[in-house]
């Protein structure tokens, strides 16, 4: 189902329009001349408009014109390029998609830049400025090409949304473990894929202008063809434009300005998802800004707009010592993310959820097999995960530990593993079950803790615990996660409930909380110290490091009570699953019954988050799984997604402690690894789906 804008309504005559147009632009100019000023006399040194006028002039203090010239004219230089070249690439890249969603943060070109230069970074090559744009240029194209291959160029479906979240999830998760391995040649990566315009001279400004320029030449001399495609392929085909060779190189151009941008700046989120959204009302409304190479730069100036203005809020409402280690694109990204939540709520949405699986019964036999073979290959993987480590052990090991007759450094080594080895399980576990509640109350085979924000919703409330409260509780921790799970919770389903779940909503809401919780907890970790950056970081990678017994004692409860209630209302939760009409027919209270499974859900996101970190797509790839081997009915469905999910999050944590000890990667490294690809291939299957 296509996402659309509203019914174009009548507009004035050519004349007017003209008018109105240049009326709007020379606005628009004014706007973004104000906020440049504005955002020159901002900063920490004691510099007003007055000590910025003679430094203009050449009549200042050497102080005053050093602060001037070399940090605050390169800064707003640089906000205005960053703002103008995103605007413009997002408005190409949803015009040749006809995806209003489509952006340099959606089609996961940022993300892909982040990924190929955190691996150059790693590498420890020094590498020039033009040089790092050339590799940012690579990741993000093919990012964006990944992206756009499944979600098809013109279908406008939210099948975007969902691959280039999905892609982003797994390409972040993959570059935050290097960044974690590598540590020292790393360093200041991570603030920098927060997008900051500050600068230290022109000379990032001056090598990034010319690629630049080259982009917005080509988007300009490509905007008739462009155009074209507005009225359709077919349409487009008869007036001998190539609607595939168009496509390509306006996706090309869009990559490198997205790039040119990222590489000076570094990925400031949803300026070109937000800039042509302001700007579509208005060629709604004047004629003039219907074509390509009007509505463009337009689209620029509102993106310089967006980022300088973002600059400016952050240095009125942040104070100035504070201001200068937050970079711009959080605030743009907690701009953006409103935004998209707003639209999502708001769109006419009349698109069912996803097909979901073909009803599939088998025997009871089948399920009693498959519960044995993954009961066993569970007893296996507790024991490889027990034994095997920076330190080996034996099953004797084992024993003479738990009778107390072990010695010291065997105690030791299995006092810290065991913990981990029962989070990474329970985690798993919870996950999984948490999973299969949100895809049965929401009736879409893609639903997924993570994808949905609810995860980092959860991560939100834990990570203020780690990052201002150094001895926080597993207790207090939990506490923290639910409540952080909770908001996002009632955000995310309470605005996608009008109409029933339907898919396009739902995701839209969901890759907006997600999008303004990581926004926050980068914030808190830039905000703190070194120490508290460090161990956040760690346990958002989802790592078991450090567990205790104490720490999964609630995960254990909820798990506990999770799976008393879905058995026991395992009817209930096959009605719901089915449809609207069926549950009432039957008595049943759907909204009561959904709320339930809702609150479930959260509470074992939230308490997994609290005892392991973010871990992704287990809750999408347990419940698949479960569903494949043993058909629909979730009193055989919720035993084995348990089973499938403990097993793939304790393997993924026995990898993570292994592969390359003494150093760790995080259990959530290692899901999202094999999460994403299997959660691209369910995006082809449902297209394929969907076009027989």
């Amino acid at each position: 189902m296509a996402v659309t804008a509203t019914t174009p309504t009548a507009r004035p005559s050519t004349a007017a329009s003209r008018t109105g147009a240049v009326a709007v632009t020379a606005a628009l100019v004014l706007l973004v001349t104000a906020l440049a000023v504005v955002d020159i006399t901002q900063g920490t040194a004691a510099i007003g408009a007055p000590e910025v006028w003679k430094a203009l002039t050449g009549r200042a203090e050497p102080a005053d014109a050093s602060v001037v010239i070399a940090s605050r004219l390169p800064r707003m230089t640089a906000g205005l390029l960053v703002g103008a070249v995103l605007g413009m690439a997002g408005a190409a890249l949803q015009a040749v998609s006809r995806n209003v969603l489509a952006a340099p943060d959606t089609l996961a070109v940022n993300a892909g830049s982040y990924f190929a230069l955190g691996l150059a970074a790693a590498s420890g090559i020094s590498l020039p400025l033009l040089a790092s744009s050339g590799i940012a240029f690579i990741g993000g194209l093919a990012a964006a090409a990944v992206v756009l291959g499944l979600s098809g160029l013109g279908t406008g479906t939210v099948r975007l949304v969902l691959a280039g979240s999905a892609l982003t999830l797994g390409l972040t998760a993959v570059t935050e473990g290097t960044l974690l391995l590598f540590p020292q040649r790393t360093e200041g990566i991570y603030k920098w894929n927060q997008g900051s315009i500050a600068q230290n001279g022109f000379d990032g400004v001056l090598q990034m202008l010319p690629i630049c320029v080259i982009g917005l030449v080509g988007l300009v001399l490509l905007a008739r063809r462009v155009d074209a495609l507005a009225l359709g392929d077919d349409a487009a085909r008869g007036v001998g434009v190539s609607v595939r060779a168009t496509r390509v190189t306006a996706v090309v151009f869009a990559a490198l300005l997205s790039t040119a941008a990222v590489t000076l700046a570094g990925p400031v989120g949803f300026v070109g998802l937000c800039a042509p959204a302001l700007v579509r009302p208005l060629a709604r409304r004047f004629r003039a800004f219907t074509k390509s190479r009007a509505r463009l730069p337009l689209a620029g100036l509102a993106g310089a707009a967006l980022v300088l203005g973002s600059d400016v809020l952050l240095r009125t409402v942040v104070s100035a010592d504070r201001s200068v280690s937050v970079p711009t694109g959080v605030v743009t990204s907690l701009v953006g993310a409103l935004f998209l939540i707003v639209m999502a709520a708001r769109v006419r949405d009349t698109a069912g959820a996803v097909q979901t699986d073909r009803l599939r019964i088998r025997s009871r036999a089948v399920f009693v097999t498959t519960t044995a073979v993954l009961a066993v290959a569970l007893v296996g993987v507790i024991i490889a995960a027990v034994l095997l480590g920076d330190s080996k052990l034996l099953l004797g090991d084992v024993v003479n530990w738990a009778q107390g007759r072990a010695g010291q450094t065997v105690t030791f080594v299995l006092d810290t593993r065991v913990p981990r080895v029962l989070a990474a399980l329970l985690a798993g576990g919870a996950l999984a079950l948490a999973g299969t509640l949100i895809q049965a109350v929401t009736r879409n085979p893609l639903a997924e803790p993570g994808i949905l924000g609810v995860t980092n919703g959860a991560a939100v409330g834990a990570v203020v615990l780690v990052t201002t409260v150094p001895t926080v509780g597993s207790w207090s921790l939990a506490g923290g996660a639910f409540a952080g799970a909770a908001i996002s919770s009632v955000l995310v389903f309470g605005l996608a409930a009008r109409g029933g779940f339907q898919q396009n909503r739902l995701v839209l809401v969901g890759f907006g909380v997600a999008t303004g919780a990581s926004a926050i907890i980068s914030l808190l970790i830039i905000l703190t110290d070194p120490f508290n950056a460090t161990k956040a970081l760690t346990w958002l990678s989802g790592s078991t490091y450090g567990r205790t017994l104490p720490d999964v004692v609630p995960l254990a409860i909820v798990l506990a009570a999770g799976l008393a209630v879905a058995v026991a209302r395992r009817t209930e939760l096959d009605l719901v699953s089915l449809d609207e009409d069926t549950p009432r027919l039957l008595g049943l209270d759907l909204a009561r019954g959904r709320l339930g499974f809702l609150v479930l859900s959260v509470l074992l996101s939230a308490t997994a988050v609290a005892a392991a970190g973010t871990i992704g797509f287990v809750g999408l790839v347990a419940p698949h799984a479960a569903r494949a081997l043993v058909g629909r009915q979730h009193v055989r469905v919720v035993p084995v997604a348990v089973l499938l999910g403990a097993i793939l999050v304790c393997v993924a944590d026995l990898v993570g402690r292994t592969v390359i000890a003494p150093a760790q990667l995080g259990a959530g490294l290692m899901t999202a690894v094999i999460g994403t690809p299997y959660f691209l291939y369910l995006l082809v299957r449902s297209r394929r789906q969907s076009q027989a």
